[in-house]
């Protein structure tokens, strides 16, 4: 007996913004408007400072990062492992005044480099639980306790608990908190 195969569909990408963004050469775009934007707006300055007087290194990091972060080829982790980007940043003193220039930054570039004004958004949704996330530092200068995966401190959302409910509930995922699957307490 003879059962018909099944049509075979290919999965979606895990990730589809690399493919809206256009791939590495857009990403370049991106991290070169970005890093203008830092060079010339006044409060950037303190960001600014963190940097090389040189950026190129820094860049074609970024650039390999956002790849990987976008859904394109996973180079950055590759060659320079896990993100853990949070304690990448610690050594400097990030506060909200510099997240929220970071951000200034990365808004000027989107809006430079990105025409899809959905897409513009759903990235600097997910750009900005990512900079609140490797923030270290509170007002006054006391360390900011670690406030738990990036998914976790978004003001605006209560995020879903899995992926999957994100989707079917048709709410955008973002592209840096991949889904994970749930933990069982050995207590």
């Amino acid at each position: 007996m003879n059962t018909p195969a099944l049509p075979v569909r290919p999965a979606p990408p895990a990730n589809p913004h690399w493919a809206r963004v256009g791939g590495r050469a857009a990403v370049v775009r991106l991290v070169d408007a970005f890093y203008r934007a830092m060079d010339s707006r006044p409060e950037a300055a303190t960001i600014r400072a963190m940097h090389a007087p040189d950026l190129s290194h820094t860049k074609a990091v970024l650039v390999q990062y956002l790849c990987e972060w976008m859904g394109g080829p996973k180079d950055y982790s590759g060659q320079r492992g896990n993100p853990m980007l949070r304690r990448r940043h610690q050594p400097f003193a990030i506060d909200a005044a510099a997240r929220d220039a970071w951000m200034d930054c990365m808004r000027q570039a989107l809006a430079e480099c990105i025409d899809d004004e959905g897409l513009r958004a759903e990235l600097d949704a997910a750009f900005w639980k990512i900079a609140d996330f490797i923030r270290n530092t509170e007002e006054g200068g006391a360390t900011r306790a670690h406030p738990g995966r990036p998914m976790e401190v978004a003001p605006h959302a209560t995020p879903a608990t899995h992926a999957s409910t994100a989707v079917a509930a048709g709410v955008p995922v973002s592209p840096a908190v991949p889904a994970s699957p749930p933990t069982r307490s050995s207590t």
